[in-house]
């Protein structure tokens, strides 16, 4: 019997050459694999699995799919893609902020059970809703979903419409551990039914499920061998340990140009960063943080976490002044007690952020570096012009970053990977006293990561620096934290 190739491509070249990969893509994908697309922030995995779709049409080379049992052979009903770039992922299109943000708009948002569409195989819903224990969330408003009951829906939502490919983008991106684990059990479960195959486009190189069968490596734009799974992971192995090598050497040069940073705006007189008062959240009928006192002094370094849902992101926005309850309640930042006069931009001039869901606020297509400038002033957009000396700061800390060569690129059209490490240089680019960093090792590849870390390991070690730090993964935090958090869910 021969094999059925349900995805073939040979020798393809994307018509439009802004989207083109380094040379043409061939690419086999047989029943009964599972794949990983894997590579470094900017290799090009995104641009393959778009000529893998069918999303742009080839120049040359072909194309073919063979999706039996399936009863339609179109792309568009049986290959299904859902990219994950933050905790909340993107739900159904239309992005619901999280709750913090939008509670007023809780009237309008639509219930689970209306997102779902409708059903046309019972059996299967049966099977999904029984997988991934869906009943209870049917009547929940879609922005009241914690990240991994919003996950779960999305993928029922998506396997509803029976699929022959589910690709997924960073599907792990923002859980937390048992959040994770549960997502990996069922997509090993889903991995088991005979008409499902799933790809995973992944920027961790090392961290590759076990019911993976092969991995695809993307790199520079251009398209590896197809291999199994053991073979690629020892292949791995062997290469980072010379890299982590290589990179120790390069990385302390790294930190040392971080630790001889000048010291220029060092206007602190209190000792107290952030100050809480017995602060309670609430949403709807649901407490995120009660009566939380909090207090983090200068230099301390704080890690903060706890499962999805507890409070984290929450918390970081009542500091930094972004959330609408935050005037309500008992904070004070710097020694100033909040709503005693400072405006939020006198605030936020000390204050350095990132957190996973920012790119979402830069969606206008200025180059790199202007996303960079605009953390000067911290605005969104650009509302004074940056001197060249200031210029010349930012292009300073992509460089550190390692997209210095990026600067003029519009900012759209770098990966997801490349677009955080821009929006980490914004966060650094003022020198702040305090900094704020949500998750900032999101979506980038082992290298990447190892280096943001030893960054911002050297930036901690710079006097009277404040950090507080948000991961769910004791392995991302740096060597200099001093203190902990732990928040748990209020159920």
């Amino acid at each position: 019997m021969t094999q059925q190739h349900t995805l073939y491509i040979e020798g393809g070249v994307a018509r439009n050459p802004l989207i083109r990969l380094s040379q043409p893509a061939t690419l086999d994908f047989l029943d009964g694999e599972h794949i990983a697309v894997v590579g470094p922030n900017g290799a090009g995995k995104s641009l393959l699995v778009d000529l893998l779709t069918g999303k742009y049409p080839l120049r040359d080379g072909t194309l073919t799919y063979d999706f039996r049992p399936s009863v339609t052979q179109t792309a568009y009903d049986n290959i299904k893609y859902i990219a994950f770039r933050d905790t909340y992922g993107s739900a159904d299109a239309n992005y619901y902020y999280q709750q913090r943000w939008n509670a007023h708009d809780q009237e309008d948002a639509p219930m689970v059970r209306e997102l779902l569409g409708e059903v046309k195989d019972e059996t299967l819903k049966q099977q999904l809703f029984d997988l991934f224990r869906i009943e209870p969330m049917l009547d929940k408003k879609i922005i009241l979903l914690s990240s991994g009951e919003l996950r779960k829906f999305q993928l029922t939502k998506t396997l509803l419409t029976a699929p022959r490919i589910l690709i997924m983008d960073n599907p792990f991106i923002g859980l937390d551990a048992a959040t994770r684990d549960l997502l990996f059990t069922v997509l090993e479960k889903l991995a088991q039914l005979a008409s499902l195959q799933i790809v995973l486009v992944l920027s961790m190189l090392d961290d590759i499920p076990s019911f993976i069968t092969h991995v695809v490596p993307v790199d520079n734009k251009a398209v590896g061998k197809k291999m199994e799974r053991a073979a690629y992971m020892q292949a791995f192995r062997e290469q980072d340990a010379i890299r982590a090598e290589a990179d120790a050497v390069s990385f302390s040069e790294l930190q040392q140009r971080v630790i001889d940073l000048p010291y220029e705006n060092t206007n602190f007189t209190s000792d107290e960063v952030v100050r809480l008062n017995k602060v309670s959240i609430r949403y709807d009928d649901r407490t995120i943080l009660k009566e939380l006192d909090w207090t983090v002094l200068r230099g301390q370094k704080w890690a903060l976490s706890g499962e999805n849902g507890a409070g984290k992101s929450t918390l970081l926005s009542l500091v930094c002044a972004d959330n609408p309850q935050s005037y309500a309640c008992d904070i004070s930042l710097f020694g100033r007690k909040r709503g005693t006069g400072e405006s939020i931009w006198e605030i936020k001039k000390h204050i350095g952020y990132v957190s996973p869901e920012m790119h979402r606020a830069y969606l206008k297509n200025l180059p790199a570096i202007e996303i960079v400038a605009s953390g000067l002033h911290d605005s969104i957009g650009l509302y004074k012009r940056p001197h060249a000396d200031q210029m010349a700061v930012c292009e300073w800390w992509m460089d550190i970053f390692g997209v210095a060569d990026l600067k003029d690129k519009p900012f759209l059209q770098l990966s997801s990977g490349e677009q955080r490490l821009a929006l980490l240089a914004r966060a650094f680019v003022k020198d702040p006293e305090l900094l704020i960093l949500d998750e900032p090792l999101h979506g980038l590849d082992t290298y990447n990561r190892r280096r943001v870390k030893k960054i911002i390991e050297a930036f901690c070690r710079r006097r009277d620096k404040t950090m507080i730090m948000v991961t769910h993964y004791e392995s991302e935090l740096p060597a200099t934290i001093t203190d902990r958090l732990y928040l748990k869910r209020n159920r």
